[in-house]
Formats: C-alpha cells, structure tokens, sequence
C-alpha cells in the first residue's frame, strides 16, 4: 500500500466509471429478479462491512423515500429482518469483509432470496448467490476499494429502481457518465485544487467531513480513505446534526471541516464554525465564508454529488500520503 497505489486507482475511476455505463447499457444485472421475487418485497436487508457499508447506508435511505422498506444493516449485527421469501438480502463485498457477511448469510440462505455484489465471483461470498453481479471495479492495488465502494453504490441504485423506486438524478447510465466527466474534471485540476485545500485544512487535530443526510456515504468514505491511507485522524458528521455534536469539538481544538454541500444548514453550520475560529473548505457548492470551493461539473445533479464527491477526500488522503512518505524517507 502507497500513497503512488492509490494515485494510480483514483487515476482509473473515469474509464472504470465509463466502462460500467457500457456494461449496463448492454445488460441488466438484475434481469433475473422478478423471476425471483414474486411480489415486491416486504424488507429489503442490505448487508456491508466498511465502505460497502456506507453505500448500502445511502442506497437503503433512497429506497426509503419511495416507498421501499429498505433498511442497511452491519454484518457483524446479531439479528435483523426475519428470514422468509417476503424479505430480499443484498450483500455487498467491497475490499473485505468476508467473514462476517457469510456468518450473516447463512441465517438467510434456502430461505430469503440473496443477490450479491462482489468482484470476488469465486469467493465465499458469492457463494450465496441467486443473484451474483460483479462490481466491475478491477484491481485496486492500494487496498482502499475507492472504485468498488463507487461501483456498489451505482449498482445500489440501479437496484433501487428495478424494485420500483424512480430516480432522483435520472437514469443510471447516464449518471455514470456524467460522474465520469466530473470525475476527470477533478482529477486534471488536482495540481491546482488539492495542494490549497490541504493546507486549508491541515491541522493536528485532524479533519472532520460534513455531509447532507442524503449523502453522509460520502464523508464517511472520505473519512475512512484518510484513515486507512495517511493515517489521519478523520470523523464523519451529518451537517444539520453538526451544530449538535461537532460544534464542541470545534470549541476546544484546531477545527478543519470538508463540507461536502447541499445542507439546509450549511450557513448555520459555517457561522457557528467561524465563531469557534474553524475553518472549511466546501465541496460541491459555494458556502459564504468557506476557505474555497471545490466545484465540478454536474455537481447539482443528486446522482452525480454522491457518485462523483468522495473522490474530493480520496485526493486529500493521497496528498497527505505522499507527504507523509516524503517525511519518512528525509528522516
């Protein structure tokens, strides 16, 4: 694992992102469900560990406001929905997390109809498999699955809208495509963007990531990226609870957001944040009294945002990596 591993995957989502598109436009994953299924199902039980855990988190929030009975649940929990045919199980595996969702699983199996998103297609996982759809993200060599977790989400969606639930952004495909461009977009100003945003928001007490309920995925992606890549101490935070929790923290120590915007109480949350002498750097969207704002194309498009903003942190983590690897060599 390196700070030059996980350039080079970032470097890959645009094509990966489009070669998906591709894919799906061809074929529909999720052909086979309603040979499955024979009524819409009464619980839908998604199942991740990490980051697989964020997406279902958001997938199951967007399924939710339609209608669906969507609800995304740890692995590692000792019961949920009740196994049966009225309840569908999604297990979604993306850079670990293996053995819990098998021990999960196997209280499902022969009883709840299972679909499973791997790019493990021999791995135990998918053994569980009525339904087994390939992520599609290829090899991540840094360890940090920044294109799986993106994958599982647009394939989360998708889902969501086979079992009825309309789109919030649009089509899927197109989604993707438009979160491709945004995604190079970011990528090719990097040079230009990231070095001023680290420095905004460096700090040794770390850095907090505030999102929209609707996309609190992409914090804690960002927060886990910097976790497990520079090391940095990282918290993720809704932006309407942020005034109700964080804000304390930001009282007593050297506070740096990433506020990934589109809150109803962005102005509130900066206002306190700039009394308590924080600091911000908004995402997304332009926030009176941040630092600066990191725009890209389509980033008022919901699909897009949360498809597209994670990479924002996965880009900060590979910067203070490659800092961090620099420091360690020079001494």
């Amino acid at each position: 694992m390196s700070a030059e591993l996980l350039t080079a995957d970032l470097a890959g989502k645009p094509d990966a992102l489009a070669a998906l598109a591709d894919r799906l436009s061809r074929r529909d994953p999720f052909r086979a469900l309603p040979a499955l299924l024979d009524d819409e199902p009464a619980g839908i039980l998604l199942l991740g560990v990490g980051a697989a855990r964020h997406a279902c988190a958001a997938a199951a929030a967007r399924m939710r406001m339609t209608g669906l009975g969507a609800v995304a649940e740890y692995a590692s929990a000792e019961r949920s929905l009740p196994p049966g045919p009225d309840t569908l199980v999604v297990a979604v595996e993306a850079g670990g997390g293996a053995r819990e969702l098998c021990t999960a699983l196997d209280a499902y199996v022969e009883q709840s109809a299972v679909v499973v998103l791997t790019d493990a297609l021999d791995g135990p996982v998918a053994r569980y498999a009525d339904i087994l759809v390939p992520l599609s993200a290829g090899e991540e060599r840094s360890g940090l699955a920044c294109r799986a977790f993106q994958h599982a989400l647009a394939l989360l969606l998708l889902l969501g809208y086979r079992l009825g639930a309309p789109g919030v952004g649009g089509d899927v495909t197109v989604s993707l495509r438009r979160c491709a461009n945004a995604t190079a977009g970011l990528l090719e100003q990097a040079r230009e963007w990231v070095p001023r945003a680290a420095a905004a928001l460096r700090s040794p007490d770390g850095l907090h990531l505030a999102a929209p309920a609707e996309r609190l995925s992409s914090a804690q992606q960002g927060a886990l990226a910097l976790r497990r890549g520079p090391v940095v101490p990282a918290h993720a935070v809704e932006s309407g609870e942020w005034s109700h929790t964080d804000r304390y923290l930001a009282a007593v120590g050297d506070y740096r957001a990433l506020l990934f915007a589109g809150s109803h109480y962005d102005e509130r949350t900066m206002d306190h944040l700039l009394q308590l002498r924080g600091r911000a750097v908004a995402v997304g969207g332009d926030v009176p009294g941040a630092a600066m704002s990191v725009r890209y194309p389509g980033d008022g498009d919901p699909d897009v945002s949360l498809l597209t903003e994670p990479v924002v942190a996965e880009l900060l983590a590979a910067h203070w990596w490659a800092e961090r690897e620099r420091s360690r060599a020079a001494g």
